[in-house]
């Protein structure tokens, strides 16, 4: 009993995580900038790492604003390139944002040996050390944010879902690309510091594309995204709680075999479906 009491805040820890991150999963998808996270994740790391290096507490509000700019001048990069560069994939310049970001954390982090462990710690995560403070700060934080995308929905969704009919209709696509990438890059530096870059990762796009082989309505998506990511939340834990596996790196593999058996069911739901079409028609022509 007292394990699963040491659960109660990691659960309710992965519970925020994914009602922000199933909702801007949906917009992620609809834009096909996947690794999106990745690359302000790894952007965010490298503005960590240079407040580091000019002597910052690595869990201070210098550190955290700074890495937080780097990602708004990430978001700013993403916003610009895909209102100009229509011809190159957006998703080519975050892959190149990430490997530069990449490097450039690498050179930083040679000259800053004494506190590698810090910034490991942040890319990776360990979501069983999140305390009440973290679970309510962040509560907070993502609920201003996700008031901020609810009260603008439909700019946002517009955007996503029609990108050039967004522009010929008037929207200042630039500006509320930036807004969109701003809010992710809030997301991510937080939720990176919480559960590390894969765990992130998966409650960005995992539940959105799970939600995507049952349903086409954004409502729905986000309704079988919520409830997916709360179930193998819960499941995750409880498995590695059991087997005594990183609860992170459970969570994970949870997410990847129930994606699996939902694909499985799809193929399955149709087959049937298709199968009875089949039958009603042989049955009309008799």
């Amino acid at each position: 009993m007292e394990i699963l009491q040491f659960l109660v805040l990691p659960f309710l820890a992965s519970l925020i995580l994914t009602g922000i991150h199933a909702y801007l999963g949906v917009h992620v998808v609809e834009r096909g900038v996947i690794f999106v996270d990745l690359a302000l994740a790894q952007i965010a790391a490298l503005g960590a790492t240079m407040a580091i290096l000019l002597g910052m507490d690595p869990h201070g509000n210098g550190a955290y604003w700074m890495s937080l700019g780097f990602t708004f001048l990430g978001a700013l990069i993403f916003s610009f390139v895909r209102s100009r560069q229509k011809r190159i994939p957006l998703e080519a310049f975050i892959g190149i944002c990430y490997a530069v970001a990449s490097a450039a954390a690498i050179i930083a982090m040679s000259q800053a040996t004494g506190e590698t462990e810090h910034l490991k710690d942040m890319l990776v995560g360990n979501i069983l050390a999140v305390s009440k403070h973290d679970v309510i700060k962040t509560a907070l934080l993502y609920g201003a944010i996700g008031l901020f995308h609810f009260i603008f929905r439909r700019k946002f969704l517009a955007i996503s879902m029609q990108h050039d009919a967004a522009e010929n209709a008037g929207i200042n696509v630039r500006l509320w690309d930036f807004l969109f990438y701003a809010s992710f890059g809030f997301v991510v530096t937080s939720s990176v510091a919480i559960a590390g870059v894969l765990l992130v990762f998966c409650y960005l796009i995992v539940p959105s594309v799970g939600a995507m082989l049952f349903a086409d309505r954004i409502g729905t998506r986000l309704a079988i995204g919520w409830t997916m990511g709360t179930l193998v939340s819960a499941l995750g834990c409880w498995i590695s709680w059991r087997l005594d596996f990183p609860t992170g790196a459970t969570i994970v593999c949870t997410f990847g075999a129930v994606l699996v058996l939902m694909a499985l069911a799809k193929a399955v739901f149709f087959r049937v479906r298709e199968e009875r079409t089949q039958d009603a028609q042989v049955t009309a022509r008799s």
